[in-house]
């Protein structure tokens, strides 16, 4: 800690070795205890990097103890004081210019600063190891006053009274989150390692794929490039809170106490404490938006407190240039359109006199009743679109398109009846439980995949139920007939000048073949596969639809077994493809974050749906075909308008990543479902969520209504089947009492010694249909409301 400066003269003639050799031996001591507080001061704020630097300077300045006394007759030692060290290096040195401002405040002139006011060198070195910062931040960056401000405001919610509770837990997450990156950007690892194993178990369970994401950035150049992390730093979270609740927040952050609930905290005490409370504000001030509400704390449940929160600008469109939240941006969108399409006038009639014609000729007694199902009437409160609203369609229909009509119609009225409203109360202990159930649960069929190699990602049955398709991990589609035929394509061989009539094209079909058929074509794992809906269940297929990790969208041909188009326009895969449920058109979801709608007969894409901040990862169409669902990893859903391309409504409140979506029938709910093991029922008229049905232990594959859209099936990775009444209330689900006694065989005298863990299904799960081992990929209703699964088996040995 010496350098050279000037020799003062010395009067009398006396040596200035000898008349300085106290204050020579003063400032060494001085000397000494600079270089061991610094040593300190880099030891207990981590900087391990700068410690070693400085050390490895001090050796190299030091000096043989015969030297020491040899100093140049032109210099002498020079030692610079504890208070000037502090004032050059960590608080405050004045700029020439302006005095009152800190030259040291500015991390990329703190060097040049320095040099300019003739600091020691070492000490020049010490700050460019310690990195590019601000003197005044080095002080403030205590990795341990994030570690006290949380403690305290952790102790001070966990303290607060029963009703405040749910209402302050919320804001532990966020905050949670910005002091880690805090300390992973200042390079305090270590520290951040700690401040992660002592905190995060604390928070609620739905935070830990964030949290468990969060743990893997340990560097700082992870926080400025990880989505997650760079997502806190530049959005606003958003916290819920009533008036009451923000009240005392902040005056137990302004003041240390908060006044009533005081909390089992000690406030912020001393000076760590002081500046753990700083870096809390710091969050709230920069971080946090709260919406205050009027509403009582009393009257919000626990769980709406938590379900309030997150990020919701990024998510939610702009509207006149500004962020609004969900609910504010739906209801500017206006009203919707969600009643059944309109047939043309003409296809009715058609449809009409098929149906007379055939009643005369199959003498059947009930098809008196198929004009009535017919001509129903929309749902009351929908509105219908008319047909210059929808997609163009071909202006003349088909005999295919009288044959689908008329086979909904039989459909409707041969559909078995299902009403989950009967099971509210029933005793399922009784003798007559079975005919109760059989009134309110569907039939299930379920189909198991063996020995599918590297997996099966997707499937799904033809809408007559003749076909099953599943995509491949290996790259192809494969094709099982149902009813046992041969599945034939046409000869390579054959002249297309040949062909005369239908009975010539049977002709020249392939002889032999088999029950099942590869479709190769592809160059990566097929991820979705969906059949055309223009025969509906009076005929079988004619083409099937495919998306792959190649980024292509595949038209197949049924007739010839051939690819016929390859539909390009992604960069990224194809996650999810859908048909339209007039056919012609189709509809694709990738990971480039948008959704793309196609038509049968172009290459190229008619639309493109951006607007999602990550991975598309199912698309859905509304009934009447006007609009189009989409689900996001960035755990939110939407609905476009399908012409105009334009999002009418956000849908934001899961959790985690959104991988399924389902329709009601009547086109009045959405269902959607995915990692955060929450299905959650939307009113798309409003956009508000209805209701949160909890049971599933794992991820969600596949979602279903049935016709009567009363009932919603399930199907996930927990290898289970759901059943959930989309009527009921929901809610957590209470024990039953049946005489006196508990489900569990404990009676009210005698209860159980050990307290049990509340259960995680919602009152609305009718059932739960179990597996041996085999996820279900695919949930479907035929028409007469049959449910129809599927899924791989996983054995033992390749789980």
């Amino acid at each position: 800690m010496s350098a050279a400066t000037p020799a003062a003269s010395t009067p009398d003639g006396v040596s200035p070795s000898a008349s300085n050799a106290p204050a020579a031996d003063a400032s060494q001591d001085a000397a000494v205890k600079m270089e061991h507080l610094i040593l300190d001061f880099l030891r207990a704020r981590g900087h391990k990097a700068a410690e070693k630097a400085f050390l490895e300077e001090l050796e190299r300045n030091g000096a043989a103890p015969d030297e020491k006394d040899k100093q140049p007759e032109t210099t002498a030692a020079h030692t610079i004081s504890q208070e000037e060290l502090v004032k050059q290096l960590a608080i405050f040195a004045q700029k020439p210019a302006n005095p009152d401002e800190n030259a040291l405040k500015d991390s990329s002139n703190v060097l040049q600063e320095l040099s300019a006011k003739g600091t020691p060198q070492n000490i020049q070195n010490l700050l460019t190891n310690i990195g590019a910062v601000g003197a005044e931040e080095i002080i403030s960056h205590d990795p341990t006053d994030r570690h006290e401000g949380f403690r305290e405001l952790e102790a001070w919610v966990d303290g607060s009274l029963d009703m405040y509770r749910p209402e302050f837990r919320p804001i532990l997450f966020p905050i949670f989150c910005h002091f880690y990156l805090d300390l992973v950007q200042q390079g305090f690892r270590e520290a951040a390692q700690d401040f992660y194993s002592a905190f995060s178990s604390s928070l609620p369970s739905v935070h830990y794929p964030t949290l468990n994401h969060l743990s893997t950035i340990t560097l700082p150049y992870h926080v400025q490039t990880d989505e997650v992390a760079q997502r806190f730093r530049t959005e606003k979270y958003i916290v819920r809170m009533s008036r009451s609740g923000f009240s005392l927040l902040i005056g137990w952050l302004t003041e240390g106490t908060g006044g009533e609930p005081s909390g089992s905290g000690e406030g912020f005490s001393g000076e760590k404490g002081k500046r753990g409370r700083a870096a809390v504000m710091r969050v709230v001030n920069n971080h946090l938006r709260f919406e205050v509400t009027s509403t009582a704390t009393s009257s919000v449940s626990p769980r709406a407190w938590e379900e309030s929160t997150g990020f919701i600008s990024a998510v939610v469109p702009q509207t006149n240039g500004s962020t609004t939240d969900a609910t504010a941006f739906n209801a500017s969108k206006g009203e919707l359109k969600l009643g059944p399409a309109p047939i043309p006038e003409d296809l009715r009639a058609e449809t009409e006199r098929t149906l007379q014609d055939q009643a005369m000729v199959d003498h059947d007694p009930g098809a008196r009743y198929d004009l009535q199902f017919a001509r129903q009437a929309p749902p009351p409160g929908l509105v219908s679109p008319t047909l210059a609203e929808l997609p163009p369609h071909p202006p003349m229909f088909k005999s295919v398109d009288v044959k689908r009509e008329v086979e909904k119609v039989r459909d409707a009225r041969k559909r078995i009846r299902l009403d989950p409203s009967v099971l509210n109360g029933a005793n399922v202990n009784t003798a007559q439980s079975a005919a109760v159930r059989a009134r309110a649960l569907p039939s299930i069929c379920a189909y198991t995949f063996h020995d599918v190699g590297e997996g099966i990602p997707c499937c799904e049955f033809s809408p007559d139920i003749s076909l099953l398709a599943a995509g491949s991990s290996e790259s192809y589609v494969r094709l099982w007939s149902l009813k046992g035929e041969k599945l034939k394509g046409y000869r390579s061989d054959f002249q297309s000048s040949a062909v005369r009539d239908p009975p010539t094209l049977n002709k020249i079909k392939e002889k032999g073949g088999s029950t099942t058929r590869r479709l190769i074509g592809h160059s990566g794992p097929v991820y979705s596969v969906a059949f055309d809906p223009i025969g509906g269940s009076a005929d079988p297929p004619r083409y099937l639809l495919s998306a792959s990790a190649d980024a292509t969208t595949r038209l197949w041909s049924l007739d010839t077994m051939t690819n016929v188009v390859a539909y390009r326009g992604h960069q990224n895969p194809v996650w999810d493809v859908k048909w339209s449920p007039m056919g012609i058109y189709f509809a694709t979801a990738s990971r480039d974050r948008t959704a793309r709608l196609w038509s049968t007969d172009r290459t190229s894409a008619l639309r493109i749906y951006a607007g999602h901040l990550s991975d598309v990862n199912a698309v859905g169409f509304h009934p009447n075909s006007m609009y189009l669902g989409t689900a996001s990893s960035d755990c939110t859903a939407r609905l476009w308008d399908v012409q105009r391309g334009s999002c009418v409504r956000v849908f934001y409140r899961h959790d985690d990543i959104v991988s399924t979506l389902s329709f009601s029938p009547d086109g009045r709910y959405l269902a959607t479902a995915g990692e955060d093991l929450a299905i959650r029922l939307w009113d798309l008229g409003s956009g508000k969520c209805v209701k949160k049905m909890m049971g599933h232990t794992a991820s969600v594959y596949s979602l279903a209504f049935s016709a009567e859209s009363s009932l919603l099936v399930s199907g996930g990775a927990d290898w289970t089947v759901r059943c959930w009444d989309v009527k009921a209330a929901g809610g957590p689900r209470t024990k039953a009492r049946e005489n006196g006694t508990l489900t569990n065989g404990n009676t009210e005298d005698h209860p159980p010694e050990k307290e049990e863990v509340p259960s995680n299904e919602t009152a609305d799960l009718l059932a739960t249909f179990p597996t041996k081992r085999t996820p279900i990929i695919n949930v479907q209703f035929t028409p007469r409301n049959l449910c129809l699964v599927a899924g791989p088996y996983l054995s033992p040995e390749t789980r």
